[in-house]
């Protein structure tokens, strides 16, 4: 099974792992489990997950599980599920004037990075995640996992090519927010948006200088000389900042795991 075969043209993805799972057939998700691959050692502790679970669940152990995926099974839980329709920005989007924080990325290839924004996303409460037409696929099994199964809870939409991001912020009522190292304005310097898209550019090459220039572009302060950090660790920091200046927090609340 390859699973670059499932995706775009057979419309699925691949889940792995107990944590994803249950998040799959879970009431949050926005998806449906075609069919479950399971070790028998995992049965006993999925039996409450699996009692409601309307699709087919089929038993292996490890060696014939890996045989039939074509990579190594450590963890005994796979899945297989059903993309379905995607919806439209504006479908996902809050309408205004209520509040909105919506994660944009544009140009991200690196799995571990796009799963690592879906699961700060989540973790901080954003309405939804746009992608553009080169951003790499949240459903991805790789980007899946890394984001704990929050690419399967948070509501995403990804862009046709050439979409303006200005254009499409002012479409739907939303502050284009941009980093960059070189921004004139400090992250906290001034009060933040209550309708927020902060856009997320690719490592090394950034965001483009003309979307700096129409956006507003904020900087994270650093220590000394060193300007950079990973671009899942930026986005988590101004999406703590944005959920923080919304509202959005609940005091005491730890998702560290």
């Amino acid at each position: 099974m390859r699973e670059r075969d499932l995706v775009g043209r057979a419309g699925r993805f691949v889940v792995e792992g107990e944590v994803t799972l249950r998040l799959l057939l879970g009431p949050r998700s926005r998806f449906r489990a075609e069919s479950l691959l399971l070790a028998p050692e995992r049965l006993p502790g999925l039996a409450g997950a699996l009692r409601d679970c309307p699709a087919p669940v089929y038993v292996a152990e490890k060696p014939v599980m890996s045989a039939v995926t074509g990579f190594p099974i450590h963890r005994g839980v796979l899945a297989i599920g059903l993309r379905g329709e995607e919806p439209s920005p504006a479908a996902i989007v809050p309408a205004a004037p209520a509040p909105a924080l919506v994660l944009a990325l544009a140009g991200l290839t690196n799995h571990d990075n796009v799963g690592a924004c879906f699961r700060n996303a989540a973790a901080f409460g954003a309405d939804a995640v746009l992608l553009d037409a080169t951003t790499c696929d949240p459903l991805y099994r790789k980007a899946i996992r890394v984001s704990a199964g929050a690419a399967l809870v948070t509501p995403f939409a990804r862009l046709e090519a050439e979409t303006d991001w200005l254009t499409l912020a002012e479409s739907l009522s939303l502050e284009a927010v941009a980093l960059s190292p070189g921004a004139g304005e400090d992250l906290g310097e001034q009060p933040l948006p209550s309708r927020a898209l902060l856009i997320m550019g690719t490592e090394g090459p950034g965001l483009e200088a003309g979307l700096l220039a129409r956006a507003r572009a904020l900087r994270i302060p650093m220590a000394g000389d060193f300007d950079s950090l990973n671009v899942a660790t930026a986005a988590g920091i101004v999406l703590h900042a944005l959920a923080q200046a919304q509202g959005r927090l609940s005091p005491g609340a730890n998702g560290a795991r």
